[in-house]
């Protein structure tokens, strides 16, 4: 486990390492960059690179911490990637499962191998799901998530690289903006925030506002409309599991 620097999130936990690029969100991977800073440092963990490697070791990791936290599952991977096994993701949910304590935040790209494989997961309802979104060529992955039994449903729009002017937010419970950081960040217009900060307001999703980004990030901040905003979802009652069909 590692403290986050995630605004949204409190820790993270990573049972794989490493991905593939599949969309133009994925162009400047922050996984990627830091994953060659911890290979260099001799971190074991990292010893593969980049390569998708699966951690039988950090599976039953959350069962020893008694301290509810909220953990973003695989910041450093996708749980979803094709090439992870349905056994695998399987005993991971089943430690989510095991640990109501905790809110488990769940990130993916790949909607349409979580569609697939979700009617084989236990979905307690401390599992937060959701999807990369970062244009309008990949709004599919919101039907794939909103197919899901998740109790909580959530996007990530993020690096937003395009505007989403008519989001269909059906069944969303969360939505997370931020822009791009790093050397050569894409540039993300004020209006397209505004305008997804404004169709969450109608349909009463909540909004979190993560980053501007740039070059330089933290002096960018994160103040829109004069304000943060940090608006999460409610958590349902915890223990309720729900089965898919």
């Amino acid at each position: 486990m590692a403290q986050s620097s995630i605004e949204w999130t409190e820790m993270t936990w990573n049972p794989t390492t490493g991905c593939d690029k599949i969309s133009a969100g994925c162009k400047f991977c922050y996984a990627e960059v830091l994953t060659k800073r911890l290979n260099a440092m001799g971190q074991a963990k990292y010893a593969n690179g980049f390569k998708l490697t699966l951690h039988e070791e950090e599976i039953s990791r959350p069962l020893s911490w008694r301290k509810p936290k909220v953990v973003f599952v695989n910041s450093m991977s996708d749980l979803f990637h094709k090439d992870v096994p349905i056994e695998f993701i399987q005993r991971v949910f089943a430690t989510m499962n095991n640990c109501p304590q905790h809110t488990f935040q769940v990130l993916t790209k790949r909607g349409d191998v979580l569609a697939r494989m979700a009617e084989h997961l236990t979905w307690s309802d401390n599992i937060w799901m959701g999807v990369s979104v970062e244009d309008h060529r990949v709004v599919d992955r919101i039907d794939f998530l909103r197919s899901t039994p998740a109790q909580t449903k959530f996007l990530s729009l993020e690096p937003l690289i395009g505007p989403l002017p008519v989001l269909d937010l059906t069944g969303i419970d969360w939505i997370i903006v931020g822009g791009e950081s790093g050397r050569k960040p894409r540039p993300m217009r004020e209006e397209w925030v505004r305008d997804i900060q404004q169709q969450c307001a109608a349909a009463g999703v909540a909004f979190f506002f993560k980053q501007w980004g740039g070059v330089n990030k933290k002096a960018s901040g994160r103040l829109l409309n004069g304000r943060t905003y940090d608006e999460m979802p409610v958590r349902p009652r915890v223990g309720q599991l729900t089965m898919a069909l």
